[in-house]
Formats: C-alpha cells, structure tokens, sequence
C-alpha cells in the first residue's frame, strides 16, 4: 500500500472556476462517465459552483489537483456526487479526506443525513463509503427522467 500523503504535500480547498479543467481531467483518467455538453459542461459547473461553492471540494498536491468531490443538499439530506481521485494517488487516504471535508461542510449548513448513490459493479467505491461508517441499508430503486439525452 501506498504511503498517506502528507499534510504538506495534499491540500484540500473549494473549487473554483478555474479549477474546471483540472477536475475533468482527474474525472477522465479515473474513469468517471464525464458528459461535457451535459451536466458536467463548464457552463453547468459554473452554475452549480454558484450553489454550492462550499461544497465543491479539491485535493491538491504542488498545485495539481488529484482529487475531487462535489456535495449538494436539498437542505435536508446531503449528497456525496463525483468523488474521484486520481489513479497515482489512491490508496493515500485522498478519497477519505475529501468525503470528511464535505461531510463537516453539509454539518456546517445544518445537514445531518449525508448520502452517496454508488453503482454496485464499483466495489473500490462501495467499500470506501462502508469503511467511513455509511450503510447500504435503504432498499431503493433509483429513477430519473431527463430532460434531454445527453445531460
């Protein structure tokens, strides 16, 4: 196993506008499903970021930016959404850091249930989010309807 980073060489900060190409590249190379001309266009993420600006969260390592998570709320219940670290720097305890630091900013904001949608084929994930204490023990099945096809 890796070792953890370090204090000094991780960082973790909100997102800013400028960060956006830095945050599609750690999503493309983790193998995140990104949709560019959809949801994750830079026009929505500038709206989302209005929202949500202390929610938007980075890890950075020397000004590179090697991890990142977006948390939302309906101001009842806190989600975790494209938590994604880079493959060079997983197992360092970067995926765990970010999930705490949303989590202590959806506290701030008066949230107390926080929870993450995982697809189950994505074990590493799933086993990260029981390992941080959440439970897998809401039986659900999740529905959407889009608005167009390729958001």
């Amino acid at each position: 196993m890796s070792e953890p980073v370090s204090q000094s060489a991780c960082s973790i900060r909100r997102a800013g506008p400028e960060d956006y190409g830095g945050i599609v590249e750690v999503w493309v190379k983790s193998g995140l499903i990104v949709r560019l001309t959809g949801r994750e266009s830079e026009a929505a993420f500038r709206r989302q970021l209005e929202h949500f600006a202390e929610l938007y969260l980075v890890a950075v390592d020397g000004g590179r930016i090697i991890g990142v998570v977006f948390g939302s709320h309906d101001h009842r219940k806190g989600w975790i959404n494209r938590l994604a670290v880079l493959p060079e720097y997983r197992g360092r305890g970067v995926a765990s850091s970010l999930v705490a630091a949303c989590e202590k900013a959806l506290r701030v904001s008066g949230i107390e249930i926080v929870a993450a949608l995982i697809e189950p084929e994505n074990t590493v994930s799933c086993a990260l989010f029981e390992r941080l204490g959440y439970r897998n023990d809401v039986p659900a099945r999740y529905y959407r309807k889009l608005a167009r096809p390729d958001i």
